[in-house]
């Protein structure tokens, strides 16, 4: 049941060929879901690279099951990170509160505020992700607007939920603007901390050496530089516009999701000193960078959280206000990209697995500032459980 919370360069490479779906394409209702407005999936504009794929049919690939509602009466939810304990953590983008909610949803506690967070049309409080030692370290990353420049900060997390504290700063100088900070953190099965930044709304910052903007930025938990990290530098690729989703497969292929200009929106997979185009080149608008595996208009996307789970990517929506499955094999797609829940929820802005397989939305509609706005829902915003179903299931 949902419960309220009452308020407390120069460049290279070549782009490749790739195909384009067919525009307005029919509805697929796919097999092995709980109810019927579950099961919609419609494939729609998007293009697949490098080289056609054929779209895998019912039973190929995971489809979604039954959509709960777990907790709601949250203002404007970022970043969620699961706990060892089964239950989450959850940033709010305007008030610069941390939430606790348990393992089966319910009503929010507020643990604390994050100090010296400075709201703007797309910044504030953003990402967050808790430490793998959490039981022993307490501590929770995330990445923090200021007033002069986007920081990822170490919070520690009091023994009951009720207070934190800053512990340290891991990274500054991240250029801050009103618009285009990335945001999303995430731990790697390497240990380290993958952090997606925006391009402040400078699109020279993204092929700028000298930037940490328009980058995936790379470092240890203690804030230190990996040695394998391809520029002697927390960078780890660049030529990106807004990076809003990180996501690991099982085979350690690091995807990311990036919000496009007015043409595509991109799924990349990240290769260490890689160039990813922008701002020469925009999804397949050009020919310069690595090229996207994905691209979806950015009507039907504004791409925000990406989570992997049962062979797919499912990436959160914003202005295309849907969640979009992309099958994934290899760090390749293996399937045309599907569009469910279309509407039903309005923007999504977070997709996170839960410990027992399913997926955890986090909806945006009562933080309108970024385009693609929609009325909030009574008891908006939520978090939606959605159950994944393996293939054949």
């Amino acid at each position: 049941m949902g419960s309220h919370r009452r308020r407390a360069s120069s460049r290279s490479g070549h782009r490749r060929p790739v195909r384009v779906a067919a525009v307005a394409a029919a509805l697929v209702l796919l097999t092995g879901c709980s109810t019927p407005s579950d099961g919609d999936a419609e494939t729609t504009t998007a293009s697949t690279a490098p080289g056609p794929v054929e779209s895998a049919g019912p039973g190929q690939i995971a489809t979604l099951g039954e959509v709960t509602e777990l907790t709601t009466g949250l203002e404007a939810p970022w970043g969620l990170t699961f706990l060892p304990d089964g239950s989450a953590l959850v940033s709010e983008r305007l008030s610069g509160e941390i939430l606790r909610v348990g393992p089966d949803g319910g009503a929010a506690q507020t643990v604390g505020v994050v100090p010296g967070v400075d709201v703007s049309s797309e910044g504030g409080l953003l990402g967050i992700v808790a430490s793998p030692e959490f039981e022993q370290d307490r501590t929770v990353y995330a990445y923090v607007s200021g007033v002069d420049e986007n920081r990822v900060v170490a919070l520690t997390i009091g023994e009951g939920y009720e207070a934190l504290e800053v512990d340290r700063v891991l990274l500054e100088g991240i250029e801050t603007a009103d618009r285009h900070h990335g945001g999303r953190i995430a731990v790697g099965p390497d240990g380290h901390l993958w952090i997606g930044t925006g391009d402040a709304f400078e699109p020279e910052n993204a092929a700028a050496t000298d930037s940490f903007n328009g980058k995936i930025l790379r470092i240890a938990t203690d804030g230190s530089v990996p040695e394998d990290n391809p520029s002697g530098s927390p960078i780890y690729s660049s030529g990106h516009r807004n990076v809003q989703g990180i996501a690991f497969g099982p085979d350690g292929t690091v995807y990311a999701s990036e919000l496009g200009h007015r043409t595509w929106d991109e799924v990349n997979v990240l290769r260490p000193g890689a160039d990813y185009g922008w701002p020469a080149t925009e999804g397949i608008a050009g020919d310069t960078g690595t090229p996207p595996i994905a691209t979806l208009h950015p009507d039907e996307a504004s791409p925000s959280g990406v989570a992997y789970a049962a062979g797919s990517l499912w990436i959160g929506a914003l202005g295309g206000q849907r969640l979009w499955q992309l099958p994934v094999d290899g760090g390749a797609a293996s399937a045309d990209p599907l569009a469910h829940l279309v509407g039903e929820h309005g923007r999504i802005r977070t997709v996170e697995v839960a410990p027992d397989g399913a997926l955890w939305l986090l909806t945006s509609n009562t933080d309108r500032a970024t385009w693609g706005g929609t009325d909030p829902r009574p008891g908006d915003d939520r978090i939606l459980r959605v159950e994944v179903l393996e293939p054949g299931a």
